[in-house]
């Protein structure tokens, strides 16, 4: 095999244009900090820039996990950032209230009541997706819009702080000398991937998002996997608003989870997963939010204005969708076109048939 063709067939893959664009980040990151991907040891705990983009990208790659499901069945969540903020919002403010807001009781009884409570707002999106039959952008739209007033009613529109240390162990603690939100994450990426390529749940999965139709004539419960995979992106949705209040050891409904559905939505895409439904790559999602991440960690590494930096990302998240377009691929795998036959003289024999008859003539 030639380096045309091994080249022809790396370009091919969903994860070769995402993977060469968090290295050419890490390159541009690397000359503007030299000690870009040092890593040092401070009381067993790791610290540096990777480091803190693991950390930072943890919220973004949960929120991920789950709209690459919900996308795989040809829908979207757009209702994941008022999630978050619900999540975080309802914690805080239990927390506040508590007598001892660093029991670790308390601190768990707050952290089981806002997934219990995703757990209703995923069924709700589901239930209409499924079984009302909302398109799902207007289903999550109207979530998305309600859930911030939620959020605020929980709040009574303040910033409610809280001074926990077992709380703050989510966002900003440390597991095994790794960052909480880091093992975390890590966690939920394995059971996903556990119950998606080791069992049948991704097989069907991917059916419905096919074709939703044949797959119910085939037998599949295309509702009760349509209403799974919206639970379980509110239930991620619902962990990184843990993440962001602990982080910051404070609710701000207003803010928390702010265009956060947006950069899962582009770490899916860039990903390699299509919007259209049915394959999709967990990896690539992965892969996706590192590089949204790397992409923010890097617009303030060399000094562009905050107030162009959504501007920078739009251009790099365009230029590489661009380059995994089937037209784009199309055009760089062409194959060169072969010369033309040369002329043929006349009276020239050119089939075994008329050679065989001018045999059978003479």
């Amino acid at each position: 095999m030639n380096i045309p063709d091994i080249w022809r067939g790396l370009t091919r893959s969903r994860l070769f244009w995402p993977v060469l664009t968090l290295v050419a980040l890490a390159i541009l990151n690397v000359v503007v900090a030299p000690n870009f991907f040092s890593i040092q040891v401070k009381d067993g705990h790791l610290f540096g820039s990777i480091i803190d983009i693991l950390r930072n990208g943890a919220p973004t790659i949960l929120v991920a996990l789950g709209m690459t499901l919900v996308i795989a069945t040809r829908g979207i969540d757009l209702s994941v950032g008022a999630i978050v903020a619900i999540s975080g919002a309802l914690a805080c403010t239990i927390i506040a209230d508590a007598p001892d807001g660093n029991n670790p009781g308390t601190v768990v009884f707050a952290v089981a009541v806002s997934l219990v409570f995703s757990l209703v707002l995923g069924s709700w999106n589901g239930l209409l997706v499924s079984v009302f039959g909302i398109q799902p952008i207007i289903a999550t739209l109207i979530l998305m819009t309600a859930g911030r007033g939620i959020a605020m009613l929980i709040t009574e529109g303040q910033i409610i702080t809280v001074s926990s240390a077992p709380y703050k162990v989510i966002g900003a603690g440390y597991w095994f000398g790794l960052p909480a939100s880091i093992v975390i994450a890590g966690i939920m990426f394995a059971i996903a991937a556990l119950f998606t390529r080791r069992t049948a749940l991704g097989l069907l999965i991917e059916s419905v998002g096919i074709n939703p139709e044949a797959s119910r004539l085939a037998g599949i419960r295309s509702r009760g996997i349509i209403w799974t995979v919206y639970v379980f992106s509110a239930v991620c949705a619902a962990i990184a608003g843990l993440m962001i209040s602990s982080n910051v050891t404070a609710a701000d409904a207003n803010s928390a989870g702010l265009y956060i559905e947006m950069d899962a939505i582009l770490a899916v895409v860039i990903g390699g997963t299509s919007l259209a439904g049915g394959r999709y790559s967990l990896t690539g999602s992965l892969i996706g939010a590192f590089v949204i991440q790397t992409l923010t960690t890097t617009v303030y590494t060399i000094g562009i204005a905050p107030e162009i930096t959504l501007v920078f990302k739009a251009l790099v998240v365009i230029a590489v969708c661009l380059l995994q377009s089937p037209v784009v691929q199309a055009r760089m795998h062409r194959r060169k076109a072969a010369p033309p036959l040369p002329p043929v003289p006349s009276g020239t024999i050119t089939t075994p048939v008329a050679a065989e008859t001018a045999g059978v003539a003479s």
